[in-house]
């Protein structure tokens, strides 16, 4: 199916961006349609649901466009937002947190997922410990961008121990942030999902988007951020007690870590769940326990957790 939008007494440059940048991040949000602006006139191609999805986010767009001249990426995002959200209650619906960069809806999947949801509107601090697969880090970080875009927050800031796990940091080549890369590339990998990444690159060059070691949180202080500790299983009591102390005015702390997986030379020094018995009772904090029923990886991933656990293997 084809149709046609004509724009009227408006700039397309106002709708479209400079550059069709925000015509394009709209186009993205719907993969199944072909959508080419060329002056006033808009043509699409696709199924005509799709269509009519597209043409009724245009007009939404162009509504707003006649109370906020200035457009930019956060409104054509909150057009989506907004379907995700009850707007009586500010709670997610149909469990859909953001959109990736290919228009596909980021979702909630499984009971634990749903509730590490659920528990950010109430909570400042979140616990979320579980086996590798079951989507901590990658709920925790589309909440994160969702806080972000809806301008909820000022800085996104994602950090995990350096620690290493069966390699040798000082053999690695490079200078130091080289060296440290590899260990926060399931962070970048995550981003690179949900952000473009032209606007991802601009963000982390404004500091808007920090992705660290946990050495460099000390002496911090973390104001307006959504701040996420992975691998938490690799810290020391200290060094989780640094961090948490980080915590600045209308912050949100998200702690991840898998206590199966310690890295650390003695397992003994880890302080993930001697913190969580410390913090247990405090209100506010909220502590949410991930299982093999929340693995949503290959099915093997499942198969070969559950044989390491009968062999006892960390």
């Amino acid at each position: 199916m084809e149709k046609k939008i004509v724009l009227q007494d408006v700039d397309p440059v106002d709708i479209y961006g400079v550059n069709n940048r925000l015509f394009d991040m709209l186009s993205s949000r719907f993969p199944k349609v072909k959508a080419v602006a060329r002056g006033e006139e808009i043509t699409i191609l696709g199924p005509e649901e799709e269509i009519e999805a597209f043409e009724d986010k245009m007009n939404k767009l162009m509504t707003l466009h006649r109370t906020k001249p200035i457009l930019n990426e956060y409104d054509v995002d909150a057009l989506f937002d907004a379907e995700a959200r009850n707007p009586e209650e500010g709670m997610v619906t149909q469990n859909i947190i953001l959109y990736n960069n290919d228009g596909i809806a980021i979702k909630a999947r499984t009971p634990n997922q749903q509730k590490l949801v659920r528990e950010y509107y109430s909570h400042d601090l979140i616990f979320a410990v579980g086996p590798a697969g079951t989507g901590k880090t990658y709920t925790a970080i589309a909440l994160a961008v969702r806080a972000l875009k809806n301008r909820e927050v000022k800085r996104l800031i994602l950090t995990r121990p350096a620690v290493e796990a069966g390699e040798r940091l000082g053999f690695l080549p490079g200078d130091m942030k080289e060296k440290l890369d590899p260990y926060l590339q399931p962070l970048y990998d995550a981003l690179q999902d949900m952000i473009p990444a032209k606007r991802l690159q601009n963000f982390m060059e404004e500091g808007i988007i920090q992705i660290a070691p946990l050495a460099y949180m000390r002496g911090r202080t973390l104001d307006k951020a959504f701040v996420i500790l992975d691998e938490a299983q690799n810290t020391s009591l200290g060094q989780l007690k640094m961090f948490l102390t980080r915590m600045g005015c209308d912050a949100k702390f998200i702690v991840t870590g898998d206590a199966t997986q310690i890295d650390l030379p003695h397992k003994s020094d880890s302080g993930l769940l001697r913190g969580m018995e410390i913090l247990k009772g405090i209100k506010g904090i909220s502590f949410i326990h991930f299982d093999k029923g929340d693995i949503v990886r290959h099915p093997l991933v499942t198969r070969i957790v559950d044989a390491f656990d009968k062999e006892n293997v960390d």
